[in-house]
């Protein structure tokens, strides 16, 4: 190699060099905050401009496609048996649902949309239910009645409806999330209704920072506790909770994780799980599904699954908070 080239080549490098130092001179670290899918948000991130805009219209096309409450989404029209192509996003989380369903023994399944009407947590008014109407229900419950063909929904029975809300969240924050990194984003926090995404570091150059609420029912933000605060290193959590969503009846609180093999409000000693993993659709789908299976089965799941580290506050025996982890858990737990 010349003399001339050697210089040509170091020059290059120097010019890329300057180049990338002036573009990372642009960077800032942009917070957005909001209401989307019924909630709340707070996003961060580290780029050349405020992205606002942009970022909501990626939680409406979610809506467009997984949300009850947009009578024209994709979901919405599956429910009201009308001839619908599936676009990609309801396909993802459909076949996500399914294979979490499976690893569940079926309670996590998005077929349970007429019990949650039913019960008062769904998309229409809730009805008088009692064992007679509960059974009449359960006909048109399962991932067996309904199959998926040339991308499309087929129903053993029109009554089956489907309420994606317990993945469709997570979901959006990975939808977010993707976004954000096809921008060439390195840093952010993604956080909807509680459920986070995190990547890279904050504005200090450390990890980001989350909390797991203590399971006090009727909390508010004045009087929240967290039971321990969390470091996120590329990681998504998502925790479910019966403190966070229930109503009282006739001195009976019913609560808003419903059992899709009983047909009932879920009777568990979990008050609260929390569930960490590579993506936030994954983890918000096991959080709920944790709240139907126990503690036991919760930690046989998990234990399994490499992919999954949980953390769950249950009442014992006693009647006392208890708290039971993955060992894998421990290294994202910060000391207080």
């Amino acid at each position: 190699m010349t003399f001339k080239k050697i210089i040509l080549i170091s020059f290059s490098f120097v010019l890329l060099a300057f180049l990338y130092s002036c573009n990372n001179s642009n960077l800032e670290y942009f917070k957005n905050t909001g209401t989307v899918h019924g909630t709340f948000y707070n996003i961060q991130y580290e780029y050349t401009s405020d992205i606002k805009q942009d970022i909501e219209l990626q939680t409406k096309i979610v809506d467009a496609s997984l949300s009850t409450f947009v009578p024209t989404s994709t979901i919405s029209k599956i429910n009201k048996n009308e001839s619908v192509v599936l676009d990609s996003l309801f396909l993802k989380v459909f076949n996500c649902a399914k294979q979490v369903s499976e690893k569940t023994d079926g309670t996590f399944d998005i077929t349970v949309a007429p019990l949650v009407n039913a019960w008062g947590f769904g998309f229409t008014d809730s009805i008088h239910t009692d064992s007679l109407v509960i059974d009449s229900i359960m006909q048109f419950v399962g991932f067996n009645k309904i199959k998926l063909e040339n991308d499309k929904i087929v129903k053993e029975n029109n009554g089956t409806m489907l309420d994606a809300s317990a993945i469709a969240k997570g979901f959006s924050i990975d939808f977010v999330s993707e976004y954000l990194e096809s921008l060439g984003i390195k840093n952010y926090l993604v956080e909807i209704g509680g459920e986070v995404r995190a990547k890279g570091k904050n504005k200090e150059g450390k990890f980001w920072v989350v909390g797991i609420d203590k399971p006090i029912f009727e909390q508010t933000a004045s009087d929240r506790e967290l039971q321990e605060i969390i470091s996120l290193e590329n990681r998504s959590i998502a925790t479910s909770g019966n403190y966070r969503q229930f109503y009282v009846k006739n001195n009976v609180m019913y609560s808003h994780t419903i059992n899709p093999k009983t047909g009932y409000p879920a009777h568990s000693s979990i008050l609260s799980a929390s569930v960490i993993a590579p993506n936030c659709m994954i983890a918000d789908a096991y959080a709920t599904a944790f709240m139907v299976v126990g503690v036991n089965k919760a930690m046989e799941i998990a234990n399994n699954d490499k992919t999954l580290d949980i953390y769950l506050i249950y009442s014992d025996e006693k009647g006392k908070l208890a708290v039971k982890m993955t060992e894998g858990f421990k290294k994202f737990i910060l000391k207080q």
